[in-house]
């Protein structure tokens, strides 16, 4: 009998992927695609919505093609996407209105700006979604284009236009419009859905001014999303899975119940908590969000997220704008060639400091310098202030969730760092498990699709799958990360407290 897969289809904010997975767990076979990013102007970022779909759909035509592999052989089909991003397209042509206003654009900060005059606003929608009212969630970003789009208010308001974010846009494409649905992790990134209620919310619909009839169904992660019928792709393909990509990722390293936890080292890092059937509220400013569930999970379960703003982007600057290290693989050896930082501390506060300090002012700073001190001695500290980010985002996640962490899952780029990894492990004074597979954001929404078709039976089988690539487990003592730490903690302090030079234009 020919071998069955799970295909996964990863569209992220700069390439579209699609990877191959076998019933072992095993990714067989990657395809990406990137596609072009428009910056019309200074703070606007968007996305060609039929771009997006042409490089999705070559990607999967590669990956059957290049593997061999017949229709017949596809047991199903997973989504996972970039969260936010915002579409809104015509029912009858399936033609967008304009391009995908992407998550990281800034063009409705006035509008976010708007309703926080209004205090108790805030306190409903922080109440009703677990978000922080911003511009970076989808409801400002639906707003604009109704408001801006020439027509478009009179089309949404006689039912003529759909909204969804770009796993929505897939699936209706690939149905050929026959579904017009998401999953609650998505739903739970917008900013108009009830978290709590489980169902999209009037008052933050009247809020935005938003139609109700825009809105697509909402399923959970791990359901029947329709069956493929977009010329050019096999037809009858189940789609069966969908989850935002952290979510899909949480899943994938197998975070099931409530305490386990993943933090992705990418550009930044994505620290997720899994907190069961309680939505926790933080008094640290981190987000509620909605995590992916199995097909007979009978109550909604939820996360914490928080976010470091800058992680493999500082090791990028020490490679490309400082000349430090010529490779990202190099820190590792440099940070190995010495014993400590000899005191130096780097902060890489570009962008001011997250959760959960919160300080929009506060600016990178390299300290602690002495004569003594080298270029391996900041290469050390560089790669330390990551694991000393993830460590604040923890306390921060166990003082909200009231749990202690026993252990954390790691992906991402960085995380083939075994430096770092180690040293993370010693600051926590928890394991580190990092899988064989870095796909863990495919895998999770392989994984949900799988599940929903019997592909695989259930989460203890996938447990069973997971492969630890290697455990890292605390080598120093109590007392010597709590001297690093209190190193660190007087650096954050510093930087918030930086004398400003006058800017020059």
């Amino acid at each position: 009998m020919p071998e069955k897969f799970v295909i996964a289809l990863d569209q992220g904010t700069t390439s579209s992927r699609a990877i191959l997975v076998d019933r072992k767990g095993r990714v067989r076979g990657t395809v990406q695609n990137p596609f072009t990013q428009h910056y019309p102007q200074p703070g606007w970022v968007e996305h060609d919505p039929q771009e997006i779909l042409s490089s999705q759909l070559a990607a999967l035509t590669e990956l059957m093609v290049s593997h061999k592999v017949e229709p017949s052989q596809i047991d199903s089909i997973g989504i996972t996407n970039q969260r936010e991003t915002t579409i809104i397209w015509d029912r009858l042509t399936g033609a967008p209105i304009a391009n995908a206003i992407v998550w990281q654009c800034r063009r409705t900060a006035p509008l976010i700006e708007q309703l926080a005059q209004n205090k108790k606003t805030l306190t409903i929608i922080r109440e009703k979604t677990g978000l922080i009212a911003d511009a970076y969630f989808s409801a400002s970003k639906i707003q604009w284009l109704l408001n801006n789009v020439k027509g478009a208010r009179a089309r949404a308001e006689a039912g003529q236009l759909a909204f969804g974010t770009v796993d929505s846009w897939l699936t209706w494409s690939l149905t050929r419009g026959a579904v017009h649905a998401t999953d609650v992790t998505n739903a739970s990134r917008t900013m108009l859905y009830n978290i709590h209620e489980g169902a999209w919310d009037p008052w933050l619909l009247e809020l935005f001014d938003i139609p109700a009839s825009l809105l697509p169904e909402v399923r959970p992660s791990s359901s029947h999303f329709g069956v493929t019928a977009h010329s050019g792709v096999p037809a009858g393909i189940p789609l069966s899975g969908i989850a935002g990509d952290q979510q899909a990722a949480l899943f994938g390293q197998c975070c099931f119940a409530a305490g386990q936890a993943k933090n992705t080292y990418g550009t930044g890092c994505f620290l997720l908590m899994h907190t069961g059937t309680e939505a926790h509220s933080s008094s640290h400013q981190l987000v509620t969000t909605i995590a992916a569930s199995a097909p007979d999970t009978a109550r909604t379960e939820y996360a914490l997220e928080g976010s470091v703003f800058v992680a493999g982007a500082l090791i990028q600057w020490l490679r490309d704008d400082l000349g430090l290290i010529r490779t990202a693989a190099q820190s590792e050896t440099m940070a190995n060639a010495v014993p400590n930082t000899a005191g130096v501390y780097v902060v890489p506060a570009f962008t001011g400091l997250g959760a959960p300090h919160w300080d929009a002012n506060a600016r990178g700073a390299i300290l602690g310098l002495t004569r003594g001190a080298r270029k391996e001695h900041i290469v050390r500290a560089a790669l330390e202030s990551l694991a000393y980010q993830t460590y604040d985002l923890v306390a921060a996640m166990q003082e909200d969730a009231g749990t202690q962490l026993s252990s954390l899952n790691v992906d991402g780029g960085a995380s083939s760092n075994n430096f770092l990894m180690q040293f993370q492990s010693d600051i926590l004074q928890i394991p580190l498990a990092r899988p064989l597979s870095i796909e863990t954001t495919a895998l999770g929404a392989a994984y949900l699709a799988g599940l929903q078709t019997g592909f695989w039976e259930n989460t203890e089988q996938l447990r069973a799958l997971r492969s630890k690539d290697q455990l890292f487990s605390p080598t120093r003592t109590p007392t010597n990360c709590q001297a690093l730490l209190e190193g660190w903690a007087q650096a954050v302090a510093r930087t918030r407290h930086q004398p400003r030079g006058k800017e020059t234009l």
